[in-house]
């Protein structure tokens, strides 16, 4: 099924929102570089100054602790835009070992920004810091500046849900690999050329042996009123025969404009056109913008 809407950002081509469900951290030092390389699924190494990309912390079982944007401001600077739902563990986890180096990490209070607009960008002054998206629909995430908004910040998950972009809440923290949320897709989340890192030898597993047999698929329903979403790490039901049976781990959920949008972890091989069901929502499974083909 091909989504009828996957592009909120055009429908809203000024979109600001405040992005209140996430936090930014500053990690800083001259150690910083080595330690998140041996920590990241990134090739942090390889990040250059001014860019930034998603990535992930894993538990040494490579389940997921964290999942955030890394940007790089300077040699030994960097910023981590991370959700509060995954706090504080996933500093926790993230800061282990850091005694060992000279690295800081810092839980900022600043004000963090979602935009679509490319006037509102091209305003921005001088030192505030925007991060322009490399895939999907045009967008950035901004701090340094006190801007207007326009909008409820359950629109920046939607797009995030259309372009692909997993969403990791507290309730799927350390249950999922990352290539089970499509990271090895998306960006320059997964190196599999770097050194060492935590959780890495199954990562690697995952891809040169098929050890992942899952990945996260977008599915849309119809919807008339206000509905209860289904609970995060919760199941669906797909159709088998005359018969419904539970499927896969819900990862996120937005009801917008009499449509539920879900991000759904479940068998890499599960039928496309198969039918789909949650609290009693109808569902098909939406075409992602990217392919799953390794």
């Amino acid at each position: 099924m091909k989504c009828e809407c996957n592009q909120i950002s055009k429908i809203y081509p000024e979109l600001c929102v405040l992005l209140e469900q996430y936090r930014l951290i500053e990690i800083a030092g001259v150690d910083a570089e080595k330690y998140l390389q041996g920590q990241l699924t990134c090739d942090v190494a390889k990040l250059e100054v001014a860019s930034h990309t998603l990535t992930c912390h894993c538990d040494p079982k490579s389940k997921m602790s964290a999942l955030f944007r890394l940007y790089r401001a300077s040699q030994e600077q960097f910023f981590a835009i991370i959700h509060q739902d995954l706090l504080p563990e996933a500093l926790t986890q993230l800061k282990k070992y850091a005694v060992f180096s000279k690295v800081t990490f810092t839980e900022l209070d600043t004000k963090l920004y979602g935009v679509t607009s490319g006037e509102i960008l091209a305003k921005l002054h001088e030192n505030s810091t925007a991060l322009v998206f490399p895939q999907g629909q045009k967008r950035a995430i901004v701090w340094g500046e006190n801007l207007e908004i326009n909008s409820s910040a359950k629109l920046w998950d939607l797009i995030d849900i259309q372009d692909g972009l997993p969403i990791l809440l507290k309730a799927n923290q350390f249950e999922l690999i990352p290539q089970a949320a499509n990271l090895q897709a998306v960006e320059n989340a997964i190196s599999f050329t770097k050194g060492c890192y935590i959780g890495q030898e199954t990562v690697a597993r995952a891809k040169y042996r098929g050890a992942n047999k899952r990945a996260m698929f977008t599915l849309v329903g119809q919807v008339a009123g206000e509905i209860t979403l289904p609970e995060i790490a919760s199941s669906i039901e797909m159709q088998l025969g005359e018969n419904w049976r539970t499927t896969g781990t819900i990862l996120s959920a937005v009801h917008y404009q009499d449509k539920l949008w879900l991000q759904v972890v479940m068998n890499k091989d599960v039928e496309r056109e198969a039918n789909f069901r949650v609290n009693g929502i109808a569902l098909q499974i939406c075409e992602l913008p990217y392919s799953l083909e390794e």
